[in-house]
C-alpha cells in the first residue's frame, strides 16, 4: 500500500467502534485516581512526587504493555489502541504523561531490535518487572537539533562502549530501569551527512547509575518527573547497541512518528476533559437568575474549541492508522501532534474563561490541566518546528533551518 491508496474513508467507517470496551475500562481505573490524588503529588518535593500507584495500577492491568506482542507476554493492541488508551486517562482528568514512553519506546525496540533483545527485555517490561520509560535525546545545546548532540559512545577493546555527555530534560528517568539512548558513534565531522553516525542504545539504568551514570531532577512548573542526566565514563555492554551503529537517527525518527501520534492523542484526551468540564459548569452556574452557558459570549468559545478538537481527533486517527499500515507517515504524525496541541490549548482557554476567579482554585483542577495544555504546545516539540517541517518536507519549499 503506499500513500495515495491509503483509505480514509475506512478510517471514518472505524471510528464509531473504537475500543469502547479499553475506554470503559480505562474510565474505571482512572475513577481510582482523582483529583485530590494529582495535587498531593503536586505538594511533594520533586524527587518524591512520581504517581507510583497509578503506573503500577496501569501496569497490573496490562495498559502500559499495550502494544508488546502477545507473544512476549503483551496484549498486542495497534497503535490506536495505545492513543485510545492515552487519551482516556487525560480525559479522565489523570496524567498518561507518566508513563507514555513505554509506549512509544516499543516501536524503536520491535521494528529495529534484534530477536535476542526482544526475548531479552519485552517478555518483563509487559509483565512490570522492567520499566522503560526514559528517552535519552535531548541535549542542553542543542535542542530539537538531534543531529548536533554531542553525547560519544566510544568503542572499546571489549566490543562495548563508554559513554560521556549530557541529556537534559529526560522525562521519569529516576523512575526507570532502562532508558533508550541516541550518542554520537563517529564524530559529525568525519560524517557525509549530519545525521550519519548515530547510534541507538538500549541501556540499563540500574548498572549504569553505579557506574558513572547521575540523574538530577528538574523542578519545573508541571509535575513531569523530568530530569538531567550525566555521563561520565559509563560503559555499556555491545549487545546494548540498537539494530546497526551509526543508523540510529533512523531508528529514532521512526520512533518519534510513534511518539507524535500517541502524545497528540493525550492532547486530545485533555481538550475533551476541558470541554465536559466547561459544558457540565456553564450549564450548573447561574448568574442574573440564568446559566452563564445560555450566554453566546459563554457558549460560543467552547463550541469553536469542541470543532477544532473534533477536526484534531481525524487527523491522529489518520496517522495511527498509517504508521500500524507502515507508511510514510512523517507529515501526518507532525500535523496530528500540532493540531492537537492548539486545539487542546482552545479548549483550556474556553474552560479556563467559563469559571473564571475559580478557575484559580486548585480544586477544580482546571489550573492544573490548564497547565498540562500549555506544555502540548512546545515539548515533546514546538509548533514551529512542526511547521518548519511542514513546509519544507510536506509542501516542498526551501529549508529555513
Amino acid at each position: 500500500m503506499n500513500h495515495d491508496t491509503f483509505d480514509s474513508d475506512a478510517l471514518l467507517l472505524d471510528a464509531g467502534n473504537d475500543f469502547p470496551d479499553i475506554r470503559e475500562q480505562v474510565s474505571k481505573l482512572c475513577e481510582g485516581f482523582g483529583g485530590d490524588y494529582w495535587r498531593g503529588l503536586e505538594d511533594q518535593p520533586v524527587d518524591s512526587s512520581y504517581p507510583t500507584e497509578f503506573i503500577n495500577a496501569l501496569t497490573e492491568a496490562g495498559y502500559l504493555g499495550a502494544l508488546i506482542p502477545e507473544e512476549y507476554g503483551g496484549a498486542g493492541l495497534s497503535i490506536r489502541g495505545g492513543a485510545v488508551i492515552l487519551e482516556t486517562i487525560n480525559r479522565m482528568g489523570c496524567s498518561a504523561a507518566a508513563g507514555h514512553a513505554q509506549m512509544y519506546t516499543m516501536g524503536t525496540i520491535l521494528r529495529h531490535g534484534s530477536d535476542e533483545q526482544k526475548r531479552k527485555y519485552l517478555p518483563d517490561i509487559a509483565a512490570g518487572k522492567l520499566r522503560l520509560q526514559a528517552f535519552g535525546v535531548t541535549e542542553p545545546t542543542s535542542g530539537s537539533d538531534t543531529t548536533q548532540i554531542k553525547t560519544r559512545a566510544v568503542r572499546t577493546d571489549d566490543g562495548g562502549y563508554v559513554v560521556n555527555g549530557q541529556k537534559v530534560w529526560t522525562s521519569r528517568a529516576l523512575h526507570s530501569d532502562l532508558m533508550l539512548l541516541l550518542a554520537r558513534t563517529t564524530p559529525i565531522d568525519k560524517v557525509e551527512k549530519r545525521h550519519q553516525g548515530i547510534s541507538t542504545f538500549l541501556i540499563d539504568l540500574r548498572e549504569a547509575k553505579e557506574n558513572g551514570c547521575t540523574i538530577r531532577p528538574i523542578d519545573a512548573m508541571i509535575n513531569h518527573n523530568t530530569t538531567e542526566v550525566f555521563f561520565d565514563n559509563v560503559p555499556i555492554p555491545a549487545d546494548a547497541l540498537i539494530g546497526e551503529e551509526g543508523k540510529g537517527f533512523r531508528y529514532i525518527i521512526d520512533g518519534l512518528n510513534a511518539e507524535r501520534c500517541l502524545t497528540a492523542s493525550e492532547a486530545i484526551g485533555n481538550g475533551r476533559f476541558f470541554v465536559e468540564k466547561a459544558v457540565a459548569y456553564a450549564c450548573e452556574r447561574k448568574i442574573f437568575g440564568k446559566p452563564v452557558g445560555q450566554n453566546q459570549g459563554v457558549q460560543f468559545p467552547i463550541a469553536q474549541a469542541h470543532a477544532q478538537l473534533e477536526a484534531a481527533d481525524l487527523m491522529v486517527r489518520k496517522a495511527t492508522a498509517m504508521f500500524e499500515a507502515e507508511l510514510s507517515c512523517g507529515g501526518e504524525a507532525n500535523m496530528a501532534r500540532l493540531l492537537s496541541a492548539q486545539s487542546a490549548w482552545a479548549c483550556a482557554e474556553a474552560c479556563f474563561d467559563t469559571y473564571g476567579g475559580f478557575a484559580f482554585a486548585k480544586e477544580y483542577d482546571i489550573e492544573r490541566k490548564w497547565r498540562e495544555a500549555r506544555l502540548s504546545r512546545t515539548a515533546p516539540i514546538s509548533g514551529n518546528l512542526i511547521l518548519s517541517f511542514v513546509s519544507h518536507s510536506v509542501l516542498g519549499m526551501p529549508k529555513s533551518y
